[in-house]
């Protein structure tokens, strides 16, 4: 499991600076997203994904890994929108919202941990298309959860499936490198 570790914190600098140039590039433009337009953005990556999966032809040059960066980054966004609520303008500097993913990855990276122990490292066995349909049940899990007012009755709330689709996105990304 420590090779687990390493590996994640290598895909995490990696999504991580991705970040941070486009916070210098854009500031946190973000902060004004609801929700729901975050799972969307998601849901997207997640299709074009697959659809790279699947189809033979591509008509844009960007991969797969860009992708699931991408799902990496917009969730993490996620999870401090929950926190902090929706903006009506930017409203964060680019060093607090640094300070925001750093905290949100190092909650999602010890729940990794924790359901890796338990799990036995399962997901090293599985394929990256296998990630990519977890990550898009999890996305439709939050658009419902979503539809229903945040409302559940037995299941699990956004958070947890977002940091779900995080670690799904991380190991595909392994998964991708190795």
């Amino acid at each position: 499991m420590a090779q687990t570790s390493q590996a994640y914190d290598t895909v995490i600098a990696d999504c991580r600076k991705l970040f941070v140039d486009k916070t210098k590039d854009y500031g946190t433009a973000w902060r004004i997203l609801r929700l729901p337009s975050l799972t969307d953005q998601l849901f997207i990556k997640a299709q074009r994904i697959r659809g790279l999966q699947e189809n033979e032809v591509r008509k844009v040059d960007e991969g797969q890994q860009s992708e699931f960066m991408g799902i990496v980054n917009y969730a993490v966004m996620a999870l401090i929108q929950l926190d902090l609520g929706v903006a009506e303008q930017p409203d964060l500097d680019a060093e607090k919202a640094i300070d925001f993913y750093d905290a949100k990855i190092a909650l999602t990276k010890a729940l990794m941990e924790n359901k890796n122990h338990d799990y036995g490292e399962a997901w090293r066995n599985m394929r990256v298309s296998s990630l990519t349909d977890l990550i898009l049940q999890k996305l439709l899990r939050v658009k419902e959860i979503e539809n229903n007012n945040g409302k559940t009755v037995a299941s699990e709330g956004v958070d947890a499936n977002y940091q779900d689709m995080i670690n799904y996105a991380v190991f595909a990304l392994i998964h991708l490198n190795s």
